[in-house]
């Protein structure tokens, strides 16, 4: 991959590979299918021990071999999240039609967005102490913990050296955060390439907080849904390599889509509620970053939670930026379950291969829209249509909101 020296004028940035590890799909191939058949990744939790909860539903990731990714590390000093995070990072190399080898002498950053970091873990060591005393406690479960090896691990399995490896720890907003941070970093010539994503694992300790908050669906989620329950958990990976167009271009490599831009605010309204003016501001400012106006987003992928209080105000802040002229709205979240720091990153790459396919992926277990939130959802079935332009939404407790604007590819700026 060709080097390029910081610029002042910026330059294009496009998606030029994927990395998925999700309930509904392994890889982009599997993912894609999901998303156009309306595939459900529910099923009854088995990470960790349900018994005292009412309900035990989840999206668990299953077929997952880490072996098969991660070559250069000993898999078991690697905790879940990270596991995920590595194995996807190698997908997207891959899927971009490089090898580890030619990023060896570029300039790059890597950037995993998490809500949990190494939780799933962390539950272990806890509980090996607590059963068995600090004598009890696993060396190897304690090295593992630590979140900024969610992305540190990918550049030792990738062996990258010329590289800054951050871990972004901005709740279900953080998949966004760090596709932001690389749009940033790519367009102003600072890198020459940015894997970004987000990663996450099951935990006992997010699940209970949501059951507590009573925000956790019997069995299946239906955002948009009259009769929605609330969310499922869910775990996996979103990796996305982004380039220049001119390094694209050089290689001859295949382009999914363009970022055209992004926005990002933290309101502090709430620790868990959304607030509607910050977010519309949050989808104003990244609508006017990318240079886009409101009329040419064809389709918006929602953060769509299946809560009582998320989908009317995320569905009222649509309407304050986008008129009476709504883009066809979704939630991925109805076949993924809620993926947390995963969650916009796994949309995004929804988003780029929705544009590149020509479709758009359905919200599953739709009944019947709720009145309150008054958009298309595109109930049930997937449908054929081009894209030229979408909206990806993120949005986090404490107000952290994350917004990122995708185009289609097109030679012309």
């Amino acid at each position: 991959m060709p080097g390029t020296a910081l610029r002042n004028d910026f330059q294009r940035v496009v998606l030029t590979g994927f990395g998925v590890i999700s309930s509904i799909g392994i890889g982009t191939a599997e993912f894609a299918a999901g998303l156009r058949a309306g595939k459900s990744g529910a099923r009854p939790i088995s990470a960790f021990d349900t018994a005292g909860f009412a309900h035990w539903n989840g999206c668990e990731v299953v077929g997952f071999d880490p072996q098969r990714w991660v070559h250069n590390l000993p898999v078991e000093t690697l905790g879940r999240a990270s596991q995920f995070s590595t194995a996807a990072a190698r997908m997207a190399v891959e899927d971009a039609g490089l090898a580890p080898d030619d990023l060896a002498d570029a300039r790059g950053l890597i950037c995993v967005g998490t809500t949990d970091g190494e939780s799933f873990d962390l539950e272990h060591l806890v509980r090996n102490e607590l059963d068995g005393g600090p004598e009890n406690m696993d060396p190897l479960h304690a090295r593992r913990i630590r979140a900024g090896r969610l992305s540190a691990s990918i550049a030792q399995e990738l062996r990258l050296s010329d590289v800054e490896a951050v871990t972004i720890p901005t709740a279900c907003a953080a998949g966004n955060y760090a596709i932001g941070y690389g749009f940033d970093t790519v367009r102003t010539g600072e890198a020459d390439f940015a894997l970004c994503g987000g990663a996450d694992a099951m935990s006992r300790k997010t699940f209970a907080g949501f059951y507590r908050l009573g925000t956790i669906a019997p069995d299946r989620c239906q955002p948009f849904d009259k009769g929605r329950k609330g969310i499922l958990t869910g775990e996996g990976a979103g990796m996305l390599m982004l380039e220049s167009l001119s390094s694209a271009r050089a290689r001859g490599a295949r382009i999914y889509a363009e970022v055209l831009g992004y926005g990002l605010n933290c309101d502090a309204y709430h620790q868990v509620a959304p607030n509607e003016d910050s977010v519309a501001r949050c989808m104003s400012l990244a609508l006017a970053n990318a240079g886009v106006k409101p009329e040419e987003v064809d389709l918006i992928s929602a953060h769509g939670t299946g809560t009582k209080a998320n989908d009317v105000t995320e569905s009222r802040a649509i309407r304050q930026v986008f008129g009476q002229q709504l883009p066809r709205t979704i939630s991925m979240k109805s076949m993924l379950g809620h993926t947390m720091g995963a969650a916009s990153a796994l949309g995004a790459i929804g988003c780029a291969v929705a544009i590149d396919q020509g479709f758009i992926p359905p919200t599953i277990n739709h009944v019947e829209t709720d009145p309150e939130c008054e958009i298309d959802c595109v109930p049930n079935q997937a449908v054929e249509a081009r894209l030229r332009v979408v909206q990806n939404n993120g949005l986090a407790f404490g107000g952290n909101n994350a917004v990122v604007v995708l185009g289609a590819y097109e030679e012309a700026s």
